[in-house]
Formats: structure tokens, C-alpha cells, sequence
């Protein structure tokens, strides 16, 4: 009887934590157990293939449905107009400076060098680079259905996009449509809840692997990931924000460092944009001076689509994962992978595990090994919690200068957010 209460209780504690702890004690547990049985550890490795081979499975359906709701969402004339239009090139736009940064911070830094890991089975094989050229031809698919048996990502992502504008200007003969794939990308994140639920178990088995077979050594890389991660995402909020809203919106940048202090230390404890949003709706109206017509439509849109923290970390942690495994990437794998997560970032935004995912998406792109997943998965809440609040800064950046576009930023407010005559709650 005392056996079953304790049993019980161990599993009702197990149940209670969230997925980012359970990972976490699945990463020191592998660590551990695999430090004690050396080489032997190989055995538990199939445990994790389990996982990756979900994750693969997911890759495909998940980022097809996901953009092609992403795109039809914006059915209203007002977000197809020239707002939406501003704050989509300058979303995508700092989208691919961020995974530039973060590519430029993995070449300079070179957290995963010297490790010597050795990729499985699983791994994809890599292939001679193809030309610049040949690389834009290969966008358009020639034939959708190949293009999804075979899982390019990035004529699925072309595709997609193509098919979900179709849809949207189809009018009402197309809702039928929307409605279906609105209701495949709700199974498919629900399909993704379920497998990053299998996250701890798939991280223990790989990761006692990894421990066995490279010993300790692999602990020192993976702080200098973190580190590496951070000084990043600071730069481009500093650098990047600040030097877009001195620049482009003629505004004082330590203005926007200030008003931004909130909410980022909410997206930072929360990692979750969308919690974040009320506070950065505040933000934006009451400390920056954003009307409420703007900030209703940019913000919501941006913790939608806008994941520059994301695509920073993506470029850290693909470059950590090639230098581990020993593999060089060519030019124009540096450029399939800007391409990858900006195109992506459109469609996988709010998805649980849209971290993992997206890197995944990467990994396939270019044919780095899918192992180094579950590396990183260790340490992903450290690395969520930068960021999510990078991807905010961004939202209320965007917010900013599309206002002042629009002349609908009260200069007054956002130079003293004190001012009484703010009109940041006019609409």
C-alpha cells in the first residue's frame, strides 16, 4: 500500500512539471547515465532515433498546413494594404538579419569546434553545393506533390506561400478550402504537443549516447552556445533595433531601449510571445506613443510571424551542430538557411517546440545530422527565454516605425511618456 501511494505520488510530481524541466532532467539524466556506462550507452540510443524520427515526420505536414493558415489569416483588405505589407518586409527583413548574426556569431566563435561527434544513420548525406543560381531555380518546384514526398523545405515553403495567396484571392469559393487546411494545421499542432511530450525520453536516450561515447568534454561547448546565443541576441537589439528607429523613424533609440524594459522581461520569464502581448500592447500605446489602430494590427501580427530571436539561435546552433559533427557548409548552405527561416518564420510561429522545429527544418535543409537536436534541446529554455524577448523587442520596433509612417505616433508621448496629450488610445 505505501509502495503504491509512493509510486503515486512520483507520478503525479513527474506529471506536474513542465516540458522544459522534464527535458532537462532527461538531458542530465542521459548526461549521467551515460558517463557511467562509457560506449555501452550506444544501447539507449535507439531510444532517441524514436524521436527524431517523430520530429522528421512532423517537418513536412506541419510547416505546408502551418503557412498556408499563416498566409489565409490575413484575409482583411487592411493587412493585404499597406500596413501589412510595411510590417511584413520589415519583419521578414530583420528576420534574415538576425540568422545572419547568428550565423556570424557561430563562424566567429565556433562553439561546437573540436568536439569530433560522428553522425548516425539518421543523418542525412551531404551533398556537392550547388550554384547560387541553381539554388533561386530550385525555389519553384516543377511538380508540389515530389516536392513534398521528398521534403524540400524550401519549394514546400514556395509552394505554400503561392497557395495560400491563391486561396485568399479566390474569395468565398475558396473557403472550403481554408477551412480544411485550418483544420489540418490544428491536428498537426496537437500531433506536435504529443511528440514534444516524448522530448525528455528521445533527449535521455541521445544524450547518453553522446555522453558515453564523448565523455565530459561536451559540457564546455554547450555553455559557450549559451553564451554565444546571448551576445547575439543583445547585439541585435542594440545594434540592429536601435539603429533602424534612429535611422529609419528619425527617433531617439534610447526612447525605445526604455519602453521596451517591460515587456521583455515579460517575454523573457513567460518565453511565450503571444503571453506577452498584452504588455506589449501597453507598452507600445502608453510608452512609445503607438496609436491603438496600429499597434491592434502590427503587434498580434508580429507574435505571429515574427521569430528574429529564433532564426539568430537557429544560425548559432546550426553552425554548433556542423562544427561538431566535422562538416563544412558552403556558401550557398549559409544562404539556404537564411532562406529556410525567414520564409518559415511566416508559418511556425505559437507552435509548441517551434524552436526545435524550426531548427530542424535547418538541419534537413542543409543535411546536417538530426542528433545535434538533441544537444540543444538541453539547454532550449535557456536559450528560449533570449529569444522570445528578442522577438518582442522586434514587435514594438516594427510598431514604432510603421506608426511613424503612417503618422499615427504621438512624438510627444513617446519622447515623455508622461505627456497628458498622448492620443496613443485614440484608434
Amino acid at each position: 500500500m505505501l509502495d503504491t501511494t509512493l509510486e503515486q505520488k512520483r507520478a503525479g510530481f513527474w506529471r506536474g512539471l513542465s516540458l522544459w524541466k522534464k527535458i532537462l532532467i532527461g538531458m542530465g539524466l542521459g548526461m549521467l547515465v551515460g558517463l557511467m556506462l562509457g560506449p555501452e550507452a550506444e544501447l539507449l540510443k535507439p531510444i532517441g532515433t524514436l524521436f527524431v524520427n517523430a520530429i522528421k515526420m512532423l517537418i513536412v505536414p506541419l510547416v505546408f498546413c502551418s503557412l498556408v493558415v499563416g498566409v489565409t489569416s490575413m484575409q482583411d483588405t487592411r493587412k493585404l494594404g499597406r500596413i501589412g505589407l510595411k510590417s511584413l518586409v520589415l519583419y521578414l527583413g530583420t528576420t534574415a538579419v538576425a540568422i545572419s548574426i547568428g550565423l556570424g556569431m557561430g563562424i566567429l566563435f565556433t562553439p561546437g569546434d573540436g568536439i569530433g561527434m560522428v553522425a548516425g544513420d539518421s543523418a542525412a548525406v551531404a551533398k556537392e553545393a550547388p550554384t547560387l543560381v541553381q539554388t533561386l531555380l530550385n525555389m519553384i518546384p516543377k511538380n508540389p506533390i515530389d516536392a513534398l514526398a521528398a521534403g524540400n523545405i524550401l519549394q514546400i515553403i514556395v509552394f505554400a506561400l503561392g497557395l495560400g495567396i491563391a486561396l485568399n484571392l479566390s474569395g468565398d469559393k475558396a473557403r472550403p478550402a481554408v477551412a480544411m487546411f485550418e483544420s489540418l494545421a490544428e491536428a498537426m499542432y496537437k500531433m506536435t504537443e504529443l511528440v514534444m511530450k516524448l522530448a525528455p525520453y528521445g533527449v535521455f536516450g541521445l544524450m547518453a549516447w553522446v555522453a558515453g561515447k564523448y565523455g565530459i568534454d561536451i559540457l564546455l561547448p554547450l555553455i559557450k552556445v549559451i553564451a554565444v546565443v546571448y551576445i547575439g541576441c543583445l547585439i541585435h537589439v542594440v545594434v540592429v533595433y536601435s539603429g533602424l528607429i534612429s535611422t529609419l523613424g528619425r527617433l531617439n533609440p534610447a526612447r525605445y531601449l526604455k519602453g521596451l524594459a517591460n515587456p521583455a522581461a515579460v517575454a523573457f520569464t513567460t518565453t511565450s510571445s503571444s503571453g506577452t502581448l498584452p504588455a506589449t500592447m501597453k507598452a507600445a500605446q502608453q510608452e512609445l506613443g503607438v496609436s491603438k489602430g496600429i499597434s491592434s494590427f502590427v503587434l498580434p501580427l508580429g507574435a505571429t510571424i515574427n521569430m528574429d530571436g529564433t532564426a539568430l539561435y537557429q544560425g548559432v546552433c546550426a553552425l554548433f551542430i556542423a562544427q561538431a559533427f566535422g562538416i563544412d557548409l558552403a556558401f550557398s548552405d549559409y544562404l539556404l538557411i537564411i532562406m529556410t527561416s525567414t520564409l518559415a518564420s511566416i508559418g511556425t510561429a505559437g507552435v509548441p517546440g517551434a524552436g526545435l522545429i524550426m531548427l530542424s527544418l535547418v538541419l534537413t535543409t542543409v543535411g546536417l545530422p538530426m542528433e545535434g537536436l538533441a544537444i540543444v534541446a538541453g539547454i532550449d529554455r535557456i536559450l528560449d527565454m533570449a529569444r522570445t524577448s528578442v522577438n518582442v523587442c522586434g514587435d514594438l520596433m516594427v510598431s514604432v516605425l510603421v506608426a511613424k509612417s503612417e503618422n499615427e505616433l504621438d512624438e510627444s508621448a513617446y519622447n515623455c511618456p508622461s505627456y497628458n496629450g498622448s492620443r496613443a488610445d485614440l484608434a
